[in-house]
């Protein structure tokens, strides 16, 4: 990847944190997006904004064409901040704020630079989705779910669409990973059923049918699966959504 420019949206923390390392590593110039600065140095650029905000699409792409363009796009961004207790919890505002949050950002932000991925000839797009976009929980993240299996279909349509003019895009799901936003979903369950947060862990592995591999996957290995996905060593990939859950989606 050495010269390609890369952009991550959400890559200040987190998994985001780790896909820009991992894109650094293999010699991209990456340009990090996020509502925080970042936590590490291992970028070329940062753009400080909140993705849920209209305006933060344009922003981000008049960065990426003064930085030189773009090859790669990854979303990262994404979360719940719903409370627990199910569907009657969630008011019009919770579902509006998923959305735009887990989906609305990324169609503004894709329309913003695929005019600068065509520039190229070829690139290629991830959208970081969930497992919950097939397999929903209803306690405190119902409208994540539905948000992340929006982006999954948003993702493959998008997908025939720019085939043509050589941009692959792809869907990567993750599972349970080892995130603060998997600790602060559990402790949401865990104040809604009133019980302490290692038992909120619980529930939540169990609500999405265990982990067969026995642990929650590091934000490294998700982050390396990614960083096949936008290489060259993975086109003829495009349209597919990438599962990575140690085990808890059962094929068929």
């Amino acid at each position: 990847m050495k010269g390609r420019r890369a952009v991550v949206v959400g890559g200040t923390r987190g998994l985001g944190s780790a896909v820009v390392d991992r894109l650094a590593d293999a010699g991209a110039q990456v340009l990090s997006v996020g509502r925080t600065p970042a936590r590490r140095t291992r970028v070329d650029g940062t753009i400080e904004v909140d993705v849920t905000d209209p305006v933060s699409a344009g922003k981000i792409a008049r960065a990426a064409d003064d930085a030189g363009g773009v090859d790669f796009v990854v979303h990262v961004a994404g979360g719940s901040s719903s409370p627990g207790g199910g569907h009657a919890t969630m008011t019009d505002a919770h579902w509006y704020d998923e959305l735009a949050l887990n989906l609305m950002s990324a169609v503004r932000i894709d329309r913003a630079l695929v005019p600068l991925l065509f520039a190229n000839g070829a690139g290629a797009i991830v959208h970081v989705g969930s497992i919950q976009g097939r397999m929903p929980l209803y306690d405190g993240t119902l409208g994540y779910a539905a948000a992340k299996a929006a982006l999954r279909t948003y993702s493959k349509g998008l997908a025939n669409e720019l085939a043509p003019r050589g941009i692959r895009v792809n869907t990567v799901s993750p599972g349970g990973i080892q995130s603060d936003g998997a600790l602060d979903l559990a402790r949401r369950i865990a104040a809604a059923r009133d019980v302490n947060e290692q038992e909120g862990m619980t529930v939540l592995m169990d609500s999405l049918g265990g982990i067969p591999a026995g642990r929650l996957a590091p934000a490294s290995e998700i982050a390396d699966v990614i960083g096949f996905v936008v290489s060259d060593a993975a086109a003829s990939m495009t349209g597919h959504d990438v599962i990575v859950d140690g085990g808890t989606v059962k094929t068929t």
